[in-house]
């Protein structure tokens, strides 16, 4: 158990709190089991005791709430992160967010920012909709109220940090300048099809289809067509090299415009393909990019906004870290 000081946050128990987005962190860290070690020794009575002192040793104190490995070790397990499957590194970096989060909670609590009974309600209507049938199984481990209350309110105070956001036009114009090879879409071509089920019957479409133009193959193919896409005359779509079967991309993309292609096999069928037209490599207009840039100038403002409001709580408020009391070897960030 860990001891506190005065505010209003009670009692810590394990498993307190589930870091703020750490499930997305996880996956942008890309991290990778690691195996357990069968073959290591039985730890010594001295090891034992040891590593008791750091079980139990102060890893974070901020203003007069303190918070040991059983805290962290909580924080790690409401992600889905098994400490004893996670490089030092991978944890060093989790325990970061760990600590800057702890800081937001508490300028959360000085400032008087609370949540509202209607904000409490939908977030735990939420909660009630992820723990559904058929919802994903890290999903259906809500956490309780508590926990996840204390999660709802880091994500209010962050986002009043960074409300005020804003990206100008002038900003969009110019990112696009200076990246237009970032919007350069790649060659595409518009494919139609016939799908049909039997070897013999794609022979026979084939030859009906031998010096015919576009409007007997859509015929044939509202006609004939097992596919989705009988219906709108076979067209199937646009598409870039990589977005279809390879086996069918060679075939498809090594056609002239116009022109029809032999039966090819799949586990559907026999595919007669069309190569409607080739579409050449072209930049993406400024208008069309706009959301995207929007979306990446929002993001990195929002990043560094969050980062200079920590750095000044890091300045103003009273808080320290030892991460040599850590259940892991912690290694500092080398950015």
């Amino acid at each position: 158990m860990c001891a506190h000081g005065g505010g209003d946050r009670g009692p810590r128990l394990p498993g307190r709190r589930p870091a703020l987005r750490a499930l997305a962190a996880l996956a942008a860290l890309g991290l990778l089991a690691c195996g357990r070690d069968e073959g290591r020794a039985a730890v010594s009575k001295v090891a034992g005791l040891v590593q008791g002192r750091f079980r139990d040793g102060l890893v974070l104190r901020v203003e007069k709430t303190e918070f040991r490995n059983a805290d962290f070790r909580a924080y790690l397990e409401v992600a889905g992160a098994a400490a004893t499957d996670l490089p030092a590194e991978s944890l060093s970096r989790l325990f970061d967010r760990f600590v800057d989060e702890e800081i937001l909670f508490e300028a959360a609590r000085q400032r008087g920012i609370s949540l509202t009974e209607d904000e409490k309600k939908e977030y735990l209507a939420k909660l009630a909709v992820a723990a559904m049938p058929g919802a994903e199984d890290k999903d259906r481990e809500a956490a309780p109220p508590e926990r996840a209350f204390d999660r709802l309110l880091v994500e209010k105070y962050t986002f009043l940090v960074v409300r005020d956001v804003r990206v100008e036009a002038s900003e969009i114009l110019d990112y696009y300048e200076q990246h237009k090879k970032e919007f350069l879409q790649p060659g595409r071509v518009q494919v139609s099809q016939i799908l049909v089920d039997t070897e013999e019957k794609a022979v026979s479409v084939v030859r009906r289809l031998e010096r015919t133009g576009e409007e007997e193959f859509r015929r044939i193919a509202r006609e004939e067509s097992l596919g989705p896409e009988a219906a709108r005359g076979g067209v199937m779509g646009v598409f870039a090299q990589g977005d279809l079967p390879a086996d069918m991309e060679k075939v498809i993309f090594a056609l002239d415009e116009g022109r029809t292609s032999q039966a090819v096999e799949s586990s559907y069928g026999y595919h007669i393909f069309r190569l409607d037209r080739k579409h050449p490599p072209a930049l993406q207009a400024e208008t069309e990019a706009a959301p995207e840039i929007q979306q990446r100038i929002m993001a990195q403002k929002m990043k560094e906004a969050l980062a200079v409001h920590l750095a000044g709580l890091k300045d103003t408020l009273s808080w320290e870290q030892h991460p040599e009391n850590l259940f892991f070897k912690y290694q500092r960030s080398v950015e």
